[in-house]
């Protein structure tokens, strides 16, 4: 049996769009039937999406993998009702009451095990087959070798994997820290990626004290280690360590195609990607990535180098690439330690909305301007479909411009005649509907990191020479130095040198360009008022408490209206 490669769905465009591109099967929710409070599907919008998939022999899969509190049971028969007015292919659960619920009003529908539930051993994938599950989502903990275990030992039910997508400071995905530093439900899908924010890192003797001290191998052992941070001056957060090291925060992006053939010699039977609020362009890069590795392994096992496919999910934005918990355990090389940002030399440019007779509709995700290369991302084709616009035609007014700016649907008109190397009757079927289409950025921010970054995954990818000299490390053990990345001398002129200027010794220059970067306002005046985003100003400020009285009366996750926030900021003052 071939893996099937499972794609996330927040809306219904980017559902269409994964199944376009090649997914064998999509997961997604409505906010009154999982964890999503985020997700964009409305009642009608699945079950379009659900025919849509099945019309082309893909599949559905429904989250339904709340922890349900007392509160909760109450709705759980009417969202039992709405699944199954939706009829999908099965259903994601997390809570073992809410299983049982399911399996007893609702005994045609498939059920699958949330990575939520923690299920890491055979014991516990054992169990949930008793129990009536028929596939079973991995925690994202479990390593390559007890995953090996698992199958073994588990031959008669479907496991599920995670191979692409952010990584999290969790346990299988059940984060606590945006809950308490800022009272956002991450598991209802609205992270404040507390994970990312800025901290500083203190030392603090024993005896309680804190103090800016040298850490040496002789006194070490005096200290505890704790992160401060920014919005928080003061508060002091111990840092935990085990055995197996610290799990420290801002975790790379997990991309396992290094090591897809591993999965799919096993014969998982679900490739898992996560990024339900990621764009389009994100649902369709990877998907298209993972679709050629997977076809292409199918035919030819042989031969198969996952760098083929590594080119193109570099131009997806990314914190850098990490095998996580692959080898069982993080290394050094699955965190950044210097940028919480994600960074790529490209930019989503925009998607075909449609065709009007011979006229493309392009609808702008960001800003174009005359002579910028657009490459779009046939889901048929092999290469992209270089185009280099000079002028653009608004596709309601008719107005031409010399560039266009995203917003508000804007979309402008492509004359198909402007392909004059493709085959004029293959060129709707080459770029159909939804087809998405990226641009070279003008500046790109920390261009070195990048090349650090996929410095950093090939050194972890390849384990036992991971050092700039080649030697392998002792005993065949990982190499605790991170690759060194060649830089070249920077001019001495002291003028910005993005547009690649030779410095003064011939060599190109690699300073970025300096780039004024907006700073967090405080105070009062930073907050909006309506709860969002975990922003810490409406969370502890006085100001807002009858706002947070009220935020506590809606749904867990829901934000303020702006008419609401307004009216109640008003009352306050």
């Amino acid at each position: 049996m071939k893996s099937e490669l499972l794609m996330p769905a927040g809306s219904l465009e980017k559902m269409k769009t994964a199944i376009l591109y090649g997914a064998d099967a999509v997961y997604c929710g409505t906010p009154d039937l999982s964890l999503r409070t985020k997700a964009r599907l409305t009642l009608e919008q699945l079950v379009e999406g659900i025919e849509f998939a099945h019309s082309r022999n893909k599949k559905v899969y429904l989250t339904l993998n709340l922890f349900s509190h007392n509160k909760d049971i109450g709705k759980l028969n009417t969202m039992i009702d709405t699944i199954k007015k939706a009829k999908p292919d099965g259903v994601i659960i997390a809570d073992p009451g809410v299983f049982q619920l399911v399996k007893e009003r609702a005994p045609e529908l498939e059920l699958h095990i949330s990575t939520q539930a923690n299920v890491c051993s055979y014991l516990t994938v054992d169990y949930w087959k008793k129990q009536g599950a028929k596939l079973v989502v991995l925690a994202r903990e479990v390593s390559f070798g007890e995953l090996t275990e698992i199958r073994e030992k588990c031959p008669d039910i479907k496991l599920e994997a995670f191979i692409h997508g952010a990584m999290c400071m969790t346990y299988s995905g059940r984060c606590l820290l945006s809950n308490y530093l800022a009272e956002r439900g991450a598991n209802q899908g609205n992270c404040a990626q507390s994970c990312r924010w800025n901290y500083k890192i203190h030392l603090k003797l024993k005896d309680g004290t804190i103090k800016e001290l040298n850490l040496t191998d002789e006194n070490k052992d005096l200290f505890e280690f704790l992160l401060e941070e920014d919005f928080r001056p003061g508060e002091f957060m111990p840092i935990e360590e085990s055995h197996r090291g610290s799990y420290i925060l801002n975790a790379k992006d997990l991309c396992l195609m290094p090591k897809l053939d591993d999965y799919l010699k096993l014969g998982i039977d679900s490739l898992k990607v996560e990024g339900r609020n990621k764009t389009a362009y994100y649902a369709a890069i990877v998907t298209r990535s993972y679709r050629m590795a997977i076809d292409d392994w199918n035919q030819d096992p042989q031969n198969w180098d996952h760098k083929n496919y590594m080119q193109e999910l570099y131009t997806l934005q990314n914190r850098g690439f990490s095998l996580a918990f692959h080898d069982d355990r993080l290394t050094h090389h699955a965190h950044n330690y210097d940028s919480t940002k994600s960074v790529s030399h490209y930019e989503y440019a925009g998607f075909i909305r449609d065709w009007e007779k011979d006229d493309i509709i392009f609808e702008i995700k960001n800003r174009i301007e005359s002579g910028d290369l657009i490459e779009l991302i046939s889901p048929l084709l092999k290469d992209p479909i270089r185009l280099r616009l000079q002028e653009f035609k608004d596709s309601n007014t008719g107005e031409v411009t010399t560039c266009v700016s995203a917003g508000q649907n804007k979309a402008i008109r492509i004359n198909k005649n402007l392909f004059e190397s493709i085959d004029q009757t293959k060129i709707q079927e080459f770029l159909p509907a939804l087809t998405v289409a990226r641009k070279v950025k003008k500046i790109t921010l920390n261009p070195q990191r990048l090349e650090e970054d996929k410095a950093s995954f090939l050194s972890e990818i390849n384990q036992t020479k991971c050092c700039n000299s080649g030697e392998s490390s002792k005993s065949g053990e990982s190499c605790a130095k991170p690759a060194q990345v060649e830089t070249k001398k920077c001019c001495n002129s002291g003028k910005s040198c993005s547009s690649g200027e030779s410095s003064k010794s011939g060599e190109s220059c690699a300073k970025p360009a300096q780039v004024e970067t907006k700073k967090p306002k405080m105070g009062v005046d930073a907050c909006c008022g309506r709860g969002c985003n975990g922003c810490l100003i409406f969370w502890h400020d006085s100001k807002f408490k009858k706002q947070r009285e009220l935020i506590k009366t809606k749904k867990l996750g829901e934000i303020l209206s702006k008419s609401q926030s307004k009216s109640e900021s008003e009352e306050v003052k």
